[in-house]
């Protein structure tokens, strides 16, 4: 056997898989709840512990050792760029798209204001960009200067106007801040360029950020950690969907991933239209691109989930009293390792996992609106058409450990009575039933083709009862 170790530090558990890569196979996967007040070791030894126990291996001789993360809150980052809809959007696309999760977006000339909001929000990386190359330089000069003055030591990526850049780079230096500085996002008017962007904050992340979160004692003991949980489970999905070389991949893809902090969604797809007559605006889509909904989730966001959907909405779902959803809502948001343990908890969790589903497949996909004119109607597509996508993947602990998680995943589907949200209409649904999309994702990193395969293998497909409805 020749065998990788492959390690999840995520906010709520810390989850491990042993992949045999010569074999092609899983020889065990375990967890625990992870343990970054106490020390993340803790967690990790006792899922090491209970994985070498149940597979009956005896402390064997890993050829890699790696690992991700999203404990602590994960990859928290801030976008400041120049127009919403343009700059920001794009400096944004390039921070989901690296794992990150984007806790604030401010587009214009900051204010003193929002600065302060800034130092408030405590992100671990700012990435500042703004204006195409040879465009306006004032305000992301502007911006840099405000962020030189900032109460608050973080990296800020540079990754704007390349004939403001250093200036830019000078100012905030100055200031004492740790700059680097990358390609400019949009370069042209619609024209993106986020890869470079992404390849420093995942940079950032392993010489910076990987120290702020207490992950340096666990690289004693493993090689290394290579990224956030979120990039690994987008690159895990990424070469699903394309294949490698001659071992061919699934095609067109959305993955699911409900935590207890966000509901993340990742779509591997053109998303262009499919259906005649329709127009494309706004920027360009990335054939890979993720959103993370940071107000749906189980446990930590669970508040911000219910004010998200709604009690009433809630209400209606699982049948039972508003009063009694509020209450399991506020004892799990206060206790986020608390586990259901009766009906009525297994109801309301069944209801929020479907709503935070529903509500982030939602956000993620394209929607079509409708334009009249003297002319007459004009179809107008924004964001991916993903109607036609082959295949949706659940995972996340509440999908994967769920006895019939195809209540849960009845939320990704298209709604009839919403034609307008361009959700996937006929797909097969797999689950991630071993979870281990994201160790697959690191081990894609050293053996493409075993990771492929394996994940060919142990993604499990369901089948959604109808008579079965939330």
């Amino acid at each position: 056997m020749e065998l990788a170790l492959l390690i999840d530090f995520g906010s709520t558990y810390t989850k491990v898989t042993c992949a045999d890569m010569q074999n092609e196979t899983i020889v065990g996967t375990a967890r625990a709840f992870s343990t970054v007040e106490t020390g993340i070791m803790e967690g990790f030894l006792k899922a090491l512990r209970d994985l070498e126990g149940s597979a009956g291996l005896s402390s064997p001789p890993y050829k890699y050792k790696f690992a991700c993360s999203s404990a602590a809150g994960g990859l928290r980052l801030v976008a400041v760029g120049l127009i919403p809809d343009l700059t920001v959007e794009a400096a944004k696309r390039a921070a989901l798209g690296a794992g990150a999760r984007v806790i604030g977006v401010y587009a214009h000339e900051l204010t003193g204001a929002e600065v302060g909001k800034i130092e408030g929000q405590r992100p671990d990386i700012i990435l500042l960009a703004g204006g195409t190359d040879g465009g306006n330089k004032d305000v992301m000069i502007h911006n840099a200067g405000m962020l030189a003055g900032m109460h608050l030591e973080v990296p800020v990526i540079v990754a704007g106007n390349k004939s403001a850049a250093e200036q830019v780079k000078a100012i905030l230096e100055k200031g004492g801040k740790d700059v680097r500085v990358t390609a400019n996002v949009m370069p042209e008017l619609n024209v993106l360029n986020i890869d470079p962007a992404r390849e420093t904050i995942r940079e950032v992340f392993l010489e910076k950020i990987v120290a702020a979160k207490g992950l340096k004692t666990a690289e004693e003991y493993i090689d290394r950690v290579l990224m956030p949980t979120p990039a690994a489970v987008l690159n895990a999905a990424e070469l699903l969907a394309r294949g490698y070389g001659e071992e061919q991949g699934l095609g067109d893809l959305v993955v699911v991933d409900v935590g207890g902090a966000t509901t993340d969604v990742h779509s591997l797809a053109a998303g262009e239209p499919t259906k005649a007559g329709i127009s494309w605006k706004g920027l360009p889509e990335p054939f890979a691109k993720r959103t993370v909904e940071g107000d749906l989730g189980m446990r930590y966001s669970a508040q911000a989930l219910l004010e998200a959907a709604g009690v009433q909405r809630l209400a209606r779902i699982c049948r039972l009293p508003a009063d009694e959803i509020v209450g399991y809502v506020e004892k799990v948001g206060s206790n986020p390792d608390l586990l259901c343990s009766d009906d009525i908890s297994r109801t309301v969790d069944d209801a929020m996992a479907y709503t935070a589903v529903d509500l982030a497949v939602e956000r993620h996909v394209g929607k079509i609106d409708v334009i009249y004119t003297p002319f007459g109607a004009s179809y107008i597509q924004t964001g991916k058409d993903l109607t036609e996508v082959k295949y949706v993947i659940g995972t996340g602990g509440v999908i994967v450990f769920h006895p019939d998680p195809g209540l849960i995943m009845k939320g990704t589907l298209f709604d009839q009575a919403r034609p307008a949200v361009l959700k996937p209409i006929n797909p097969q649904l797999l689950i991630d039933r071993q979870y281990i999309m994201a160790g697959m994702g690191l081990l894609a990193e050293v053996d493409p083709v075993a990771s492929l395969r394996i994940m060919k293998k142990y993604l499990e497909e369901i089948h959604i009862e109808q008579g079965r409805m939330l």
